[in-house]
C-alpha cells in the first residue's frame, strides 16, 4: 500500500493513541483499497522506481521461477510483468475488490483474498518476494514480524525487493487519495536495519519523491530495497 507522505503522512491529522490490533488493521486496509479499486492502479501506474525494481528482479531469477507477491492489489505491474516473462506468481490480497480485479486482468497469476500475517509459508518455498508498500498499515512488531517471515520463506539467494514510505511516524491517521488512513513506517535507515537484520542483504536502493497521479494526491517519498538472501547465513 502506498501512503501519501510530504504533505500528509509528515504532517498528519491527528495521531492514533495507541496501536490498533492486527485484525482491525486488516479489516481496514480492506475496507481502504475496495473503495479505491482500479482507481489506486492508475494513479501509481507511472512510477518509474517499481518498474526498474522489477527489473532488477526479473534479471535475477531463472525461468519458471516461483514468486510472492504481499499487497498484490490489482495485478499490474508487478504480477502482469513477473507473469509475461514466464515465472509463477502467488498474490495476497487482504481486498477483495483488488483480488478480483487482479483474476480478471492478470489470469496466469493465483491470487487469494486473505490477511498475509495469517498465510502459512513454508521454509525456502519461494524463489523471490515483492513487498510494494503493503506494511504500513501494519504495527511496528507486526511489519518486523512478517519480514523475518517472508525472508525465512525465500530460498538460499533468492531476491527480495520491498518498497515503502520512509517516515518516523507511528499510528498517524491521515487522508490518502480521499480514504482514511492509518499508518506506521520507519526511516530509512531504520529499514534498511530491518531487512539486513532478517537476513537479507541490500543490493541496490533507490529513493524517489513521486507524486500519485489522483487530485487528492500530494508528493511522497518512496524507497525501494532491492536485496538478496544471503546464502550463508540463516534468515533472521
Amino acid at each position: 500500500m502506498t501512503e501519501a507522505a510530504c504533505g500528509t503522512i509528515c504532517a498528519p491529522i491527528t495521531t492514533g493513541e495507541g496501536i490498533v490490533a492486527g485484525e482491525e488493521h486488516g479489516r481496514r486496509a480492506a475496507a481502504v483499497f475496495d473503495a479505491l479499486g482500479p482507481a489506486y492502479e492508475k494513479a501509481f501506474a507511472h512510477s518509474e522506481a517499481h518498474r526498474a525494481s522489477l527489473q532488477w528482479l526479473l534479471g535475477l531469477l531463472a525461468p519458471g521461477s516461483r514468486v510472492l507477491d504481499v499487497g498484490s492489489g490489482t495485478g499490474r505491474p508487478t504480477a502482469s510483468t513477473l507473469t509475461e516473462a514466464g515465472h509463477e506468481v502467488l498474490g495476497i490480497d487482504v481486498s477483495p475488490v483488488m483480488v478480483e480485479l487482479a483474476a480478471r486482468q492478470v489470469p496466469a497469476a493465483e491470487f487469494r483474498c486473505a490477511d498475509i500475517r495469517d498465510v502459512e509459508l513454508e521454509d525456502g518455498s519461494f524463489d523471490a518476494v515483492c513487498v510494494y508498500f503493503s506494511l504500513l498499515m501494519m504495527s511496528r512488531q507486526e511489519q518486523s514480524e512478517l519480514v523475518r517471515r517472508l525472508v525465512r520463506a525465500l530460498r538460499p539467494g533468492g531476491g527480495l525487493v520491498l518498497a515503502t514510505v520512509p517516515a518516523d511516524v507511528e499510528d498517524v491517521e491521515f487522508v490518502f487519495m480521499g480514504q482514511p488512513v492509518r499508518a506506521t513506517s520507519f526511516a530509512t535507515e531504520d529499514v534498511v536495519a530491518l531487512v539486513k537484520g532478517a537476513g537479507l542483504a541490500v543490493v541496490s536502493d533507490q529513493s524517489v519523491l513521486f507524486t500519485p497521479a489522483h487530485s487528492d494526491a500530494a508528493p511522497e517519498p518512496h524507497l525501494f530495497l532491492c536485496c538478496r538472501r544471503d546464502a550463508r547465513a540463516p534468515a533472521g
